[in-house]
C-alpha cells in the first residue's frame, strides 16, 4: 500500500473519530471503512430510513449513516434486510424497495443496483460467477432470481411452492431455506453449472429458524415442542450430523466463530464446541429485558470475537446495540438506526 493511502486512511479515521457525534454534513466524503464492523439498520417499513452504521474494530468509532453521508445524502432505500459482500462490493438488499443497491465497500459511494425480477427480496449469496436472491412476497410468488455477477444483467427464475428464505453457497453450490418465521423443514439444493433442482432436504426433527454456511458445510438450527437441533449437511445435500440440543427449546440465530457454535433461545445466548457431543445447560449470558422479550434479540451477529445482539425498540427508536466478548462479558452499548438487524466484519 503507498504511503499516501495509509496517510489518507489514517486522517480520515482520526476525523471520524471528532465527527462521530457531529451533524452529517461535517462528514468527511473520503472516509475509510475497511477494518471495522457494518451494521445493517432495517428503518421502518414503508419508510425510506434504512441506512447503514459503521463501528471501528476497537468499538471507539461510531459513524451513522454512512450511505447518506457519501451519495448527496440520498435516501438508502425501505428496509435493509442484509448485506453481502463481493470483491470490492458491497450488496446492500432493500426488501421494501426491491433493489439491490451496490456500493465500494471502503468509501461506500454507489457503483450500481439490481432491480429487475425482484419481488420482496429476502436475502443473496454469490456462486459459479452468479449472483442468487431469495424472493418471498407474503401471500404471492416465491423465487430465487439469478444474475451474472459480471455484468448484473438476469439469468433466469427458479420457482419454489415452500418458502424461499436463507441462501448460503458450499462447495460452488447453492442451499435455500424453505422455511419462514418458524415454519418449515426444507432445503433446497440446487446445482450451480445448470441452476437446476438438484434435490430437496427434508430434516426430520423441527422447523428451521436459520440456516447459515461454514467451510464449505451447510448448518441449520431447528426448533422443536421442548428440545431444539442442528442439523450439519455436506455441499453435496446429505445430512451428515445431528446435533440435539435437548431442554433448549426454540434454538435460533445459530453463529459459527472458531470452532464453536453460538445460538439463542428467548433472551439466553448459548456457546456450544462443534465437537460436542451433549447440549449445554446453562447460557453464556442472558440478554437484559427491556420492553419486549423478543425484541432485545432482534439482530444478533458473532463477528471478529464479538458478539453483537440489537434490540427493534418498537421499530419507531433507534436500536441500542449491546456487545459481548465470546466469554460472555458486556463490553460496550451504543445506538445505531432503527430495527438493526445484523453486524458484518468489512
Amino acid at each position: 500500500m503507498k504511503i499516501t493511502k495509509l496517510l489518507t486512511i489514517a486522517f480520515a479515521s482520526a476525523l471520524l473519530f471528532t465527527t462521530s457525534c457531529s451533524d452529517d454534513d461535517q462528514v468527511n466524503q473520503e472516509m475509510y471503512y475497511g477494518n471495522g464492523f457494518l451494521i445493517a439498520n432495517e428503518g421502518n417499513f414503508g419508510k425510506p430510513n434504512a441506512d447503514v452504521t459503521f463501528v471501528s474494530s476497537d468499538l471507539s468509532i461510531k459513524q451513522d449513516n454512512i450511505f447518506s453521508a457519501n451519495n448527496g445524502n440520498s435516501n438508502l432505500g425501505d428496509v435493509l434486510q442484509t448485506i453481502t459482500f463481493s470483491g470490492d462490493n458491497a450488496y446492500l438488499l432493500l426488501n421494501n424497495s426491491n433493489k439491490i443497491q451496490i456500493v465500494n465497500r471502503y468509501n461506500f459511494k454507489t457503483t450500481g443496483e439490481i432491480t429487475a425480477q425482484l419481488n420482496s427480496p429476502r436475502y443473496m449469496a454469490f456462486a459459479n460467477n452468479n449472483i442468487y436472491v431469495t424472493n418471498d412476497k407474503y401471500g404471492g410468488d416465491k423465487f430465487v432470481s439469478v444474475y451474472k455477477a459480471s455484468d448484473l444483467s438476469f439469468v433466469k427464475k427458479i420457482n419454489f411452492t415452500d418458502n424461499a428464505e436463507r441462501i448460503v453457497e458450499a462447495g460452488n453450490n447453492i442451499f435455500v431455506q424453505n422455511a419462514s418465521y418458524g415454519f418449515g423443514n426444507k432445503i433446497t439444493y440446487i446445482t450451480t453449472s445448470n441452476n437446476e433442482v438438484q434435490s430437496t432436504i427434508t430434516l426430520p426433527n423441527g422447523n428451521i429458524n436459520k440456516m447459515i454456511a461454514s467451510n464449505g458445510v451447510v448448518y441449520a438450527i431447528a426448533a422443536g415442542t421442548s428440545d431444539s437441533y442442528i442439523y450439519q449437511i455436506s455441499n453435496t445435500g446429505s445430512i451428515t450430523k445431528t446435533y440435539t440440543l435437548t431442554g433448549i427449546a426454540n434454538a435460533t440465530n445459530l453463529e459459527i466463530e472458531k470452532g464453536k457454535f453460538y445460538f439463542s433461545s428467548g433472551l439466553n445466548v448459548f456457546a456450544m464446541d462443534l465437537t460436542a457431543t451433549t447440549a449445554p445447560t446453562t447460557p453464556l449470558f442472558t440478554v437484559a429485558n427491556s420492553i419486549d422479550p423478543y425484541s432485545n434479540l432482534y439482530g444478533f451477529s458473532v463477528v471478529n470475537d464479538k458478539i453483537f445482539t440489537s434490540d427493534a425498540n418498537g421499530f419507531t427508536e433507534d436500536s441500542k446495540i449491546s456487545v459481548y466478548s465470546t466469554s460472555g462479558s458486556l463490553l460496550k452499548t451504543f445506538t445505531a438506526g432503527k430495527a438493526s438487524n445484523g453486524v458484518f466484519w468489512n
